[in-house]
């Protein structure tokens, strides 16, 4: 398809005065144009809910999360890969993101690295790929190069694909398992996909991710239990989400946290089940860290 047809590259008649309008006007132009990507997202649900439960799977196998995308695309990927560590206490190699032209193009974009599909099969090959790993394709045109070309060699290799683009039936889309297309409508500033395309983006992977990390063990109730408390407001977050998930006070909280090197996950398990650490770590290994499995017995 020619990029000019593409929804996400047309005009918006709503904004088609941008520079003629007061500061307060324009912002306000902005917001309404966001106000609408949400419902966009909506409408991509039950693709998303498929998105999820594909890395749940990916994850209990042993394999990886696995993002790629070209300048936005790739480097909101490699967000919402870097965030996963601190909060769901996973090592830095489960979610990966990949961008075209390598971590420079976080930064500063490198021309031309978008365009050839062989560079995504080739960042692939780099974190040696496999079957069990889950590969993520952003686009928000629905056909960068780069990302068809990780898209084709990840399903040659037997990986399950997923394709999020904010344009209807897109060439990644139709290179997918499965197709995640909220259509936002035309940019208010025209072709910036940063805007109404990188939101609906960002709002997927949130969901995605984290909705991944719940079935992966990584949440007990809405807490975020396998938090590594690596600094002074984390150690106190822990020690809070420690009394909300037990009833705990705080000196009873902070005791119980001084056993388990401030590990929330083996503390709350020591208050509710009556457990020494060692006891409930053990507990814990045998429900593969799921918790309220482990509470139960």
């Amino acid at each position: 398809m020619n990029l000019g047809a593409l929804v996400s590259e047309s005009r918006n008649p709503e904004t088609m005065d941008l520079d003629a309008l007061s500061t307060l006007e324009m912002v306000t132009r902005f917001n309404q144009q966001d106000a609408t990507v949400a419902q966009a997202v909506k409408a991509t649900l039950p693709q998303v809910a498929q998105a999820v439960d594909a890395a749940a799977v990916a994850l209990l196998a042993g394999g990886r999360i696995i993002y790629m995308g070209a300048g936005t695309s790739g480097r909101l990927g490699i967000l919402d890969a870097a965030e996963c560590p601190p909060t769901f206490g996973v090592s830095h190699d489960l979610v990966v993101g990949l961008i075209a032209g390598g971590p420079g193009a976080l930064l500063k974009a490198v021309e031309g690295a978008e365009d050839n599909p062989q560079f995504g099969e080739q960042d692939l090959r780099e974190i040696n790929l496999e079957a069990r790993d889950l590969v993520v394709g952003l686009a928000a045109s629905g056909r960068t190069p780069y990302v068809l070309g990780g898209l084709a060699y990840a399903r040659s290799c037997g990986c399950t694909t997923v394709a999020i683009s904010c344009n209807p039936d897109s060439a990644i889309a139709r290179a997918a398992d499965i197709a995640i297309s909220p259509v936002v409508g035309p940019e208010a500033l025209t072709g910036s996909t940063r805007l109404k395309s990188g939101t609906a983006q960002k709002l997927v992977l949130n969901m995605l991710s984290t909705g991944a990390m719940v079935k992966f063990g990584k949440v007990f109730q809405n807490l975020m239990v396998d938090m590594k408390a690596t600094n002074a407001k984390l150690v106190d977050r822990a020690c809070r989400m420690l009394m909300e998930a037990t009833g705990a006070p705080r000196e009873r909280a902070e005791a119980l946290l001084a056993q388990t090197d401030y590990e929330v996950k083996p503390a709350i398990l020591m208050e509710l089940a009556g457990l020494d650490a060692v006891t409930a770590r053990a507990r814990l290994a045998e429900h593969r860290g799921y918790l309220r499995a482990a509470l139960q017995g």
